[in-house]
């Protein structure tokens, strides 16, 4: 059954909602489309979860500046939340301290989008693969495919998201995050086909425990039904910038948590 995830984006250590696309290297803030900026800490946020049991949240460090910030979240419910930004093999067992699991991204790669599996395993046999978590943040390529972008989403790498690749990489780890880069935080409605296919790609994986969640573009509460009809249960949702505790008109906090509570 499709389940609510929440999420605590930091930039420049703030909680902010940003629109996905826009987030690009040496970009300055003026030029940076942002939907939010909380009044409250990350640690706010993180107490909001905890308290209302919405398990599997993450907390995304978006650029440099966001470790205080994101430490102040996962000390504020330990053990509750899982961090991602930045995490590599080098320091990944520091925030596993106080993290449920860390989201490993960019530095499965290297500069020029070459995808090293010799990384995914080195840092899976660190963590064990129930505590790690493979962000393959996406984006559409005109011929109809979804390709794992990185840096902020803005290069496009050589790692194509199919049934082979989520066969392959389900060997390390037991869950997978996936932004929607085209749709992240405009609230246009999310990505319906990549829902579908995430299923598709994942039925027959022989690890059927696998964990998926999907955020990207979510703006009704019907999202979750729809996300729950299209993948079958099997992939969960993350609201952002629709989110009234992010300064959103569309989706009510306590129906998110309701609906986890009655499904």
């Amino acid at each position: 059954m499709t389940k609510f995830i929440g999420c605590i984006d930091l930039h420049n250590g703030e909680v902010k909602q940003i629109v996905g696309g826009s987030l690009t290297e040496g970009k300055s803030n003026n030029e940076l489309k942002t939907n939010f900026v909380s009044q409250y800490s990350s640690s706010h946020y993180a107490k909001l979860y905890k308290d209302n049991n919405v398990e599997g949240c993450h907390v995304i460090k978006l650029g440099p500046n966001n470790d205080n910030a994101a430490m102040e979240a996962l000390k504020a419910a330990p053990g509750f939340l899982q961090v991602g930004g930045g995490i590599n093999e080098d320091n990944c067992k520091e925030w596993l301290r106080y993290a449920s699991k860390v989201i490993v991204t960019s530095w499965l790669f290297d500069l020029d989008g070459k995808f090293l599996i010799d990384r995914l395993e080195r840092i899976s046999h660190l963590c064990g693969k129930d505590r790690l978590v493979v962000d393959l943040s996406c984006r559409r390529t005109k011929d109809g495919r979804w390709v794992v972008a990185m840096n902020k989403w803005q290069k496009l790498t050589d790692l194509e998201l199919n049934t082979d690749t989520f066969q392959s990489l389900s060997k390390f780890t037991d869950e997978f995050l996936i932004h929607a880069a085209d749709v992240e935080g405009l609230c246009r409605g999310i990505d319906e086909e990549l829902v579908e296919q995430l299923y598709k790609w994942t039925k027959d994986v022989a690890n059927n425990k696998l964990k998926i969640v999907y955020a990207g573009g979510a703006k009704s509460i019907e999202d979750l039904s729809l996300v729950n009809d299209l993948s079958h249960g099997k992939v969960d949702l993350t609201y952002g910038s629709s989110l009234d505790i992010f300064g959103g008109k569309l989706v009510r906090f306590d129906d998110c948590c309701s609906w986890n509570q009655t499904h």
